[in-house]
C-alpha cells in the first residue's frame, strides 16, 4: 500500500510539472493582449516602441509581460489590468501614481521621480530615482521604507 501511494504522488507530481513547464512562457504578439492592456500601453506608452510581448502561464493563473525598446516593462494580469510598471530610469507616467502617492513624494523627495509601481490588492510599493522603495497600504498610508 505504501509503494502504491508513493508511486501515485509521484506520478501526480511530475505530472503537474511538466503540465506546468510545458508552456509557462511563451512570445505572443502585441495584438494577442486582452483589450485592456493593448489600451492601456496605447494611452501610456504610446511613444515607445514594444520589444517583446510574453504570455505568463501558471497553474492557476495567466498573466502578461510587455517590454519596450528603452527597456521599461508593464506587467499585466490575465484581464489585462496593469499590476506593475517599471520605467527603470525613466520616468512613470504620472497618471498611473495615485495621488495620495504623488503627494507624499512631492512633500518628502521632492527632486526625485517614481521610476516603479507595483501594486495588487492590499499594498503598492512604489520605486524612488534615488532607489529608495516606498509601501503603502490600500489606504495610502506610509507602511515601509527601504533603501
Amino acid at each position: 500500500m505504501k509503494k502504491f501511494l508513493f508511486v501515485s504522488l509521484s506520478v501526480l507530481f511530475l505530472g503537474v510539472l511538466s503540465a506546468s513547464a510545458i508552456e509557462r512562457d511563451k512570445v505572443i504578439s502585441k495584438d494577442k493582449l486582452p483589450a485592456a492592456a493593448q489600451q492601456f500601453i496605447a494611452q501610456h506608452f504610446a511613444n515607445l516602441k514594444v520589444s517583446l510581448v510574453k504570455e505568463d502561464n501558471e497553474l492557476l493563473f495567466k498573466s502578461y509581460e510587455v517590454i519596450f525598446t528603452d527597456g521599461s516593462k508593464v506587467e499585466f494580469a490575465r484581464d489585462g489590468e496593469w499590476k506593475e510598471v517599471d520605467c527603470r530610469k525613466n520616468v512613470v507616467p504620472a497618471s498611473l501614481v495615485p495621488e495620495q502617492v504623488k503627494n507624499y513624494v512631492n512633500a518628502n523627495y521632492p527632486s526625485v521621480n517614481v521610476v516603479k509601481v507595483d501594486r495588487d490588492r492590499r499594498d503598492c510599493e512604489i520605486r524612488l530615482s534615488n532607489g529608495l522603495e516606498l509601501t503603502f497600504d490600500k489606504d495610502f498610508n506610509i507602511v515601509d521604507i527601504d533603501d
